[in-house]
């Protein structure tokens, strides 16, 4: 087999231990099985992939790029990969990795720590340190190598708030005053525009708990996690405070019908269908959209730079720092299954060089992790990232990246659905919230309450 890269033998003895594993397997060593989600306005992946299965093939005679792109949302994507996980003869050499489920991946024994290529790769000294502790389990090793990061703000349509009587720029100061201008977009369109799109509920997972709830609490005192003690957060009240404001949302009729938001394409919907027809005037969402728009997007609106922009999400009263955001990312990590982990990191390696990262930001519409790329003019010049989604790494924040925090984000989904659909009020499903909080992580771990 013909291999390019001048390191491949070394880093191929390194992992002999790890491939010799896989014997019996029935894994054929010299294919590599790249596993990703192609749904929606998130198709960046599969461009970058297909460009280099085309580019290794050529360069590696025998070997063979194995693409498996899944069209389907995130929590079934990821549940697609546990199940193929499961399998040695199925399980993916390459994965498409949500930085946020490493850890629970890594406890699961389904990634292939990356330390000892990692330490000889060229380009690691481009990562940011925030970049590196993103995709560092809890064990202390690094399990993905992150493509890119992102903001969350409010996406507004500049003709409906001006039409309703709201002034832009608009830069609202706190809660109130996002309230206030939906209200006035309610008052002059009634039911043909919808006012404010706030996510909730559990049929769209994590973008309620993230681009919604999160985007809230982050703007109290309050978090899900306490980084300082090490304990998950109960009782406290910005939990009941954000669950309030969804009450009034919802209550009050500014955001989508629940049957619409309890529909599971409701963000794509949103994106490619209600924003550009001048349906939605205020979206909290996040900063990616833009790929949904572009040419060659899912949706080209080429009139969107005119009709769109894009404010920070004020905290709950306005004080410092005055705005808040939550910052994601998708990652490339490798499966512990893998037959040959050095082939599969040269795989990595290329799919995450300067050319395709700086690809990936441009078509997903990403803030760039590697700093040669957002350095670049080409970056600059072809990335359709509004300037204020990028100045918004400086007030963001992080979910709390443990095994523990996909069932802690479904419970955060359930007091959101709870409420929305006038169930509960927003005391009671906070409570049933820190009843659940402790069956999850156990008691012993949760403070407050």
């Amino acid at each position: 087999m013909k291999r390019a890269p001048a390191a491949a033998a070394a880093l191929l003895l390194a992992a002999l231990p790890a491939a010799a594993g896989c014997e019996g397997s029935g894994r054929d060593p010299g294919t590599v099985k790249v596993v990703y989600q192609d749904f929606g306005a998130f198709r960046a992946a599969d461009a970058i992939m297909r460009t280099v299965k085309e580019e290794f093939e050529a360069a590696n005679e025998g070997v063979t790029v194995d693409l498996h792109p899944i069209e389907a949302p995130a929590e079934d994507y990821q549940t697609q990969v546990n199940l193929m996980n499961q399998s040695a003869s199925e399980a993916p050499d390459i994965l498409y990795e949500d930085s946020f489920t490493i850890n629970q991946d890594v406890e699961a024994g389904y990634l292939h720590p990356l330390d000892e290529y990692w330490a000889s790769w060229e380009d690691a000294d481009q990562y940011s340190e925030q970049a590196d502790a993103a995709v560092t389990a809890r064990d202390g090793s690094r399990y993905g190598v992150m493509l890119g990061t992102d903001t969350r703000g409010l996406w507004y349509n500049r003709t409906l708030l001006e039409q309703a009587g709201v002034a832009v720029p608009w830069e609202p100061e706190d809660w109130d005053a996002v309230l206030e201008a939906a209200r006035a977009v309610q008052d002059e369109f009634g039911d043909e525009v919808t006012a404010f799109n706030l996510f909730g509920g559990t049929p769209a997972g994590e973008v309620s708990s993230m681009q919604g709830f999160q985007m809230l609490l982050t703007g109290t005192p309050d978090r899900l996690y306490d980084e300082g003690s090490g304990t998950w957060t109960a009782g406290s009240q910005g939990f009941v405070d954000a669950l309030e404001f969804y009450d009034t949302v919802y209550s009050e009729g500014l955001s989508l019908d629940t049957r619409d938001m309890l529909n599971a394409n409701a963000p794509t919907l949103n994106l490619e269908e209600r924003m550009p027809q001048g349906e939605m005037a205020i979206s909290l969402d996040g900063s990616w959209a833009t790929q949904t728009w572009i040419e060659g997007g899912a949706s080209p609106w080429p009139e969107w730079e005119e009709e769109m922009a894009f404010t920070a999400m004020p905290t709950q009263d306005g004080s410092a720092p005055g705005a808040t955001s939550l910052s994601g990312g998708w990652t490339l990590a490798m499966g512990a299954q893998t037959a040959d982990p050095g082939l599969a990191w040269e795989v990595m390696a290329m799919a995450l060089n300067k050319e395709n990262a700086a690809e990936f930001a441009v078509r997903g519409a990403q803030i760039p992790v590697r700093a040669d790329v957002a350095e670049s003019e080409e970056y600059q010049e072809r990335s359709p990232i509004v300037p204020e989604a990028n100045e918004l790494v400086d007030v963001t924040h992080f979910r709390p990246a443990y095994g523990e925090y996909p069932r802690v984000s479904q419970a955060v989904q359930q007091a959101t659905e709870s409420v929305l659909l006038g169930d509960a009020t927003p005391e009671e499903a906070a409570a049933a919230y820190d009843r659940e909080l402790e069956e999850i992580v156990g008691a012993d771990q949760v403070t407050g309450g």
